[in-house]
């Protein structure tokens, strides 16, 4: 049966940090990346999907490296269960899931911060005219929990866990790292480290998901690849 588990996943956990609060106009909060998000959401459904065993990558001759569902390994969450569904039809490349499934992404797993109450919507007029929704808020704790992990693993130098990894490599490939420099300082060390992620170098405590790591670092490399041509906002 597929539904909302209680765990957020990782698309949500990075759309939270995503979430840049107090950035916008009357002290709403904006989403760092918007002309790449759909990558980058896309991106992170699928490492959630490698994570879990639910995906691989194979190769194909002519054809490259693809990533096929594993049969009989759909997941239990609605969202990725989208996703799984899209690949089980066939193998495909990664830039072909991402931009399948990508724009359909940002609206429900923005309805599930706001469920959850990491982020409010509201409606602002504007010229005393126009209405606008809103985002408002800090994110409140977890989002605190998440960029505090993210900081240990790239300022720090602490062992991630293979959640923390995949989260700091999609947002350091999508490009907007830079955007966090006010909670995690923009450094050559921390670019360097960032790199390694993205390269699926998690150290010792994350060895155990090779094959996972591996096909997030195949995903994180398309999302740079989809991320590069876009123009940054």
């Amino acid at each position: 049966m597929t539904g909302r588990p209680a765990q957020p996943s990782l698309a949500e956990d990075l759309l939270l940090l995503l979430f840049q609060p107090n950035s916008g106009s009357q002290g709403a909060g904006t989403i760092a990346g918007e002309n790449t998000l759909f990558y980058i959401l896309a991106g992170a459904a699928l490492a959630d999907l490698g994570l879990g065993e639910h995906v691989r990558t194979t190769s194909r001759r002519f054809a490259g490296t693809l990533v096929e569902a594993i049969e009989g390994r759909p997941p239990g969450d609605d969202i990725l269960r989208s996703v799984w569904d899209y690949v089980a039809k066939k193998p495909r490349g990664v830039q072909t899931i991402l931009a399948a499934v990508g724009p359909r992404l940002r609206e429900p797993l923005l309805d599930r911060l706001i469920h959850r109450g990491d982020i409010q919507r509201s409606t602002h007029r504007t010229l005393g005219l126009f209405d606008t929704q809103v985002l408002e808020g800090s994110g409140g704790e977890r989002r605190e929990s998440l960029i505090a992990a993210v900081r240990a693993v790239l300022v720090d130098g602490a062992e991630p866990t293979p959640r923390v990894a995949a989260l700091a490599a999609l947002i350091s490939g999508s490009g907007t790292l830079p955007q966090f420099h006010k909670e995690i300082p923009w450094t050559s060390a921390v670019i360097t480290r960032a790199k390694e992620l993205e390269q699926g170098n998690w150290g010792a405590e994350a060895a155990a998901e090779a094959v996972a790591r591996t096909v997030t670092a195949v995903i994180v490399n398309n999302v740079i690849i989809a991320a590069a041509v876009q123009p940054r906002t």
